[in-house]
């Protein structure tokens, strides 16, 4: 057998790192605006899920995640009564919600460009191919 490069024994621990510098860095940005992680969440899973998901494919990815903490039934119906968002089966913005969205994506994109200027952008492309392409290897296995 193979040994595996060294590199591969510090993957997992190194992106496990990443992912908590980087969630508690989105959370303290969030926190000078005064929104809550679980807002932004719940919102930017809409935005980028919405059209292919319906309300229970919603609620279930987020209870799946380890950022959220309040039950995904429950964020969306506060989000809904907040007027942000609408719909039975499917789930979509007001327009008072797609305003207050945009703006919040445009604000929480501030500390990426700070973390992510200093590198090549084909490096940076090249990362984000190849952590798509690990996902769906694992969504893959687990399957």
């Amino acid at each position: 057998m193979n040994t595996p490069p060294a590199v591969y024994g510090k993957f997992g621990l190194t992106l496990a790192f990443t992912e908590l510098a980087l969630t508690e860095m989105l959370h303290d940005h969030l926190a000078a605006r005064g929104t809550e992680p679980d807002t932004y969440y719940g919102l930017h899973l809409v935005g980028v899920r919405g059209a292919e998901l319906d309300r229970a494919g919603l609620v279930r990815q987020l209870d799946r995640s380890r950022n959220v903490q309040e039950p995904g039934g429950e964020l969306l119906a506060r989000l809904e009564a907040d007027g942000l968002i609408q719909g039975d089966e499917r789930v979509a913005f007001t327009e008072e919600g797609k305003v207050f969205y945009l703006e919040l994506r445009e604000y929480v994109i501030g500390p990426t460009v700070l973390l992510l200027d200093q590198f090549e952008i084909e490096d940076i492309e090249t990362t984000v191919r190849t952590l798509e392409a690990i996902t769906e290897r694992a969504r893959e296995v687990v399957a």
